[in-house]
């Protein structure tokens, strides 16, 4: 892509541009300095755009680092107009290679627009209030075993920055068959409705509507509409896949007057599991029952939230004309994200369900019910439970009634991490749950866990991403050696090798 291009997507100003730089072709587009290589396009970020695009905490300037990118070769730089003027003394004699916006964000956000139509190929977005990655990984590797070439976000990128970095991809190789972006919200800024605008999907996929960010949302109802902006997104020709367990889910159905698909385990969908049965932790069966026939399904990933976003996966494989075999087949080589439901085996002889990614009651549930469905009577379970964040006003409650939820599901051993994770002890042992301990971080959890843990016992670590439980893997993996020689498949647990 020219520069020339490039501005007009962003609607930039470049008088002073040297002239000679408006045929250089471009075709990598960073926030962050230390990424850049030479002839990259450089959109210094600052304060107030942050601030006007809802993104909380507090943010360097990053006009500071121009004069860095144009040490580093930097083709060109995009500079807010008020941020040059606070800048002058330094950017002055770069004013030949500046290119001046009004919101550096939004100018991103615009680029990635046009770079988009320029591509104009099918996009599936995703959105949920857990499960996303998850189910972006399963749906891009399920249209990946019919031969397309799909792109995706890398990571968490799903929000107003990391969305259209994802697309800008496109960019540098426009040979993608299908995008397949997650979206996410945290704020009532319509930020769903904005990614929407930059890439309106093909398909859109709405996972579940559960009580997460409360605290800047208010309501469930409020998350529910947030969450509905992918469906009133999609093209006038698109698909909308809806979880037919979740009613709020279901009802978005009336958003949207074109074509529409459903999944579910419980309730009557268009895409079903059916017979699911689970052996052992990587073994979940399951009957995959589509409009275009079923087949068997040998599911490696753990518990019945990942099975339904396994059917979402699928049911946008069916949106694609895939066949159902070849849905299966995909399936059944997928593989878990990091951090979220991944088996580590440990040479001592205990596992460990690391799920540290993010939390909320639900979520934190459904892989107690997991740990619990696959380990065997004779083990002893074991739950590290990472305090979750963003709950709003009720957040006590529903921390102290997980607790009790947990004791009564029959795991022997709750270390609650950090902040409102005493109400998850206090809940547990308020139901009779004798060994609930409270670490006031994830060190002091890993020292309890690593001299706690015995042969055969079976971990679930989970908890919100500021909670960083994943530092209870790290602890153990300093101790203890891992088991790279059984097979995930071959393990049962609660028996002796």
């Amino acid at each position: 892509m020219k520069l020339s291009r490039v501005i007009e997507h962003i609607n930039g100003s470049a008088d002073g541009l040297n002239p000679a730089l408006l045929g250089r072709e471009v075709d990598t587009f960073v926030i962050d300095s230390r990424e850049l290589k030479e002839g990259d396009v450089f959109f210094a970020l600052s304060p107030p755009e942050y601030n006007i695009h809802g993104f909380n905490g507090d943010f360097i300037d990053a006009t500071v680092y121009v004069k860095t990118a144009f040490d580093l070769g930097a083709a060109a730089c995009v500079v807010r107009n008020d941020r040059f003027e606070g800048h002058q003394n330094e950017l002055a004699g770069f004013i030949d290679q500046l290119i001046f916006v009004d919101d550096c964000i939004l100018a991103l956000q615009k680029l990635a627009r046009g770079v988009y139509l320029e591509w104009n190929k099918p996009v599936v977005g995703i959105t949920g209030s857990a499960g996303k990655t998850t189910a972006k990984e399963l749906t891009s590797h399920v249209l990946s075993g019919s031969g397309r070439k799909v792109l995706r976000n890398i990571k968490n990128y799903n929000n107003g920055l990391g969305h259209p970095l994802t697309v800008l991809n496109l960019a540098k190789d426009p040979s993608y068959d299908v995008a397949v972006l997650e979206m996410g919200m945290s704020t009532p800024m319509n930020e769903i409705q904005k990614l929407c605008r930059i890439t309106p999907p093909d398909i859109s996929v709405v996972l579940n509507v559960l009580p997460v960010h409360l605290e800047h949302l208010g309501s469930i109802e409020n998350i529910a509409k947030a969450k509905a902006e992918i469906i009133e997104g999609l093209k006038p020709s698109g698909t909308a896949v809806l979880n037919a367990d979740d009613e709020r889910v279901a009802a978005m159905r009336a958003l949207f007057p074109g074509r529409s698909m459903t999944f579910g385990i419980d309730a009557k969908a268009d895409v079903m599991a059916k017979n699911v049965a689970v052996s052992s932790f990587g073994q979940n069966r399951f009957q995959l029952v589509t409009p275009r026939g079923s087949a068997e399904v040998l599911f490696p990933l753990n518990g019945r939230h990942n099975i339904l976003n396994s059917l979402a996966a699928a049911a946008v494989g069916v949106s694609f004309e895939m066949s159902v075999d070849s849905i299966a087949d995909a399936l059944s080589t997928a593989e878990a994200p990091s951090q979220r439901g991944e088996i580590i085996r440990f040479a001592q002889g205990f596992t460990v369900i690391n799920d540290s990614y993010n939390s909320n009651p639900a979520a934190l549930l459904s892989m107690v019910r997991t740990l619990i469905d696959g380990s065997g009577d004779d083990v002893r379970k074991i739950v590290v439970a990472g305090e979750m964040l963003e709950l709003g006003k009720e957040a006590a409650r529903q921390h102290f009634e997980v607790g009790v939820t947990i004791a009564d599901s029959g795991v022997d051993m709750l270390i609650g991490v950090r902040g409102l994770a005493d109400e998850i002890v206090a809940g547990a042992a308020s139901a009779g749950m004798k060994d609930a301990i409270f670490a006031e971080d994830s060190n002091i959890a890993g020292e309890i866990l690593t001299k706690e843990v015995g042969e055969h016992d079976v971990i679930l670590v989970k908890g919100s991403r500021g909670v960083r439980t994943e530092i209870v893997i790290e602890k153990l993996l300093e101790k203890y050696k891992l088991d790279d020689l059984v097979p995930a498949e071959s393990h049962v647990f609660g028996k002796n090798r």
